[in-house]
């Protein structure tokens, strides 16, 4: 049996994954940075939708939201989360546990400015998660927000903005033959990391 590519010698899971990522963007057709995001509410229900990826590096993972929906609600009164991000035409998959953080200011601003100019609209026109009469009234926020923002910089709402988990855990996982998987996970320890091999 071939030995899977993914071995425990390195010490950097964010290289490891920013090279799955590169691999990803070059085989997967639709959304590599598609990733699942499970976050918990207040009866304790964990919730799961798909989100995003929009930036990383060893500080985390980072994804924008509307701070009002279900999810950023949640976010901000439990702030811990899970990730998975499953690359199907690689075979891979990574899953992420950790804290979450708010991203700051700036950080939101800057990237908020790099949205087409529809999307930064529909960041206004849209209470994401709330009930919604019709498709038309959702159309009619829209409409009546371009014309508000028709010139100049559209501004960030002050209820949209990012999170960042900050992993404490990291699984790769990698399809082997007959089911027999190769997964290797990192566990952060201070500012360091530990690797340990887990049975398929």
């Amino acid at each position: 049996m071939t030995e899977p590519s993914l071995d425990a010698s390195g010490q950097d899971p964010f290289a490891l994954f920013g090279r799955w990522m590169e691999a990803a963007e070059d085989k997967e057709p639709n959304d590599p940075n598609a990733m699942c995001l499970a976050t918990v509410g207040a009866d304790g229900m964990p919730s799961a939708r798909m989100v995003l990826l929009k930036d990383f590096d060893s500080q985390g993972f980072v994804f924008y939201t509307n701070y009002e929906s279900r999810k950023g609600e949640q976010l901000l009164q439990t702030p811990k989360a899970a990730l998975l991000f499953h690359w199907k035409s690689l075979r891979r998959q990574v899953r992420i546990e950790g804290d979450v953080e708010q991203v700051p200011a700036e950080e939101a601003d800057a990237y908020f400015a790099s949205r087409p100019r529809q999307s930064q609209i529909g960041a206004w026109a849209s209470d994401q998660s709330r009930p919604l009469e019709s498709r038309y009234a959702l159309e009619k926020r829209v409409a009546a927000m371009t014309a508000k923002y028709a010139v100049g910089k559209v501004p960030r709402p002050p209820h949209w903005s990012g999170f960042r988990v900050v992993p404490q855990r990291i699984e790769f996982w990698e399809e082997g033959a007959f089911r027999l998987h190769t997964r290797i996970v990192y566990h952060r320890e201070g500012e360091s990391w530990t690797t340990e091999r887990l049975y398929p």
